[in-house]
């Protein structure tokens, strides 16, 4: 969907949308879940989940960007989706280097994925879309954390508590996004019957 047709959302972009976005928030709970309990060594067990949580977002990106017009939205999906696939083999690299290495990688991820959300979610704002005031939220909370994450892990003592917390955050915000969706679909479902 283009910026200037957010209005001319059909049922099936809508549908489209809430399974996407559904499918990613329950998959960021689930690894925020799994990372809480594996991530006290950064051994292969967390470097796997730490490698995995972009490769979601790079799925899911690709996923949306199949879906939509050519247009800018297109373009920062796809740039989205290329963006996490490489920060997955980056935060998989940064292992080897330990944990600031790591939250450095992910944080820098986290800013940049975090602007790229912003972006969509500004060219999705129609009512039809449900605003899409959750992906704002989680997008510009994305680039906040990210940034806080790169100068935690300039200091004395960085920590991978902290992701977990991040991922949860963001899978709330997307299930959110995703109840609005339904909620939306099912006032003009209402209104044409």
């Amino acid at each position: 969907m283009t910026a200037n047709t957010p209005a001319t959302a059909t049922d099936g972009e809508r549908s489209s949308l809430l399974k996407l976005y559904l499918g990613r928030g329950v998959l960021a709970v689930a690894w925020a879940v799994a990372f809480a309990g594996a991530h006290d060594t950064l051994g292969a067990a967390a470097i796997t989940l730490l490698v995995v949580y972009p490769l979601i977002d790079a799925v899911s990106s690709l996923i949306d960007h199949r879906a939509l017009p050519e247009g800018s939205e297109r373009n920062v999906t796809a740039f989205n989706g290329v963006l996490s696939a490489l920060a997955a083999v980056a935060v998989g690299v940064a292992g080897a280097g330990g944990v600031a290495a790591v939250l450095a990688t992910f944080g820098a991820w986290a800013v940049i994925s975090g602007v790229a959300q912003v972006i969509v979610g500004l060219r999705r704002r129609g009512p039809e879309l449900g605003k899409q005031w959750p992906m704002l939220i989680a997008g510009g909370l994305s680039v906040l954390v990210g940034a806080f994450y790169v100068i935690q892990a300039a200091g004395d003592d960085p920590s991978l508590d902290v992701l977990s917390v991040y991922a949860t955050g963001g899978g709330v915000f997307f299930i959110a996004q995703a109840g609005l969706l339904a909620w939306k679909a099912r006032q003009l479902r209402t209104r044409t019957a």
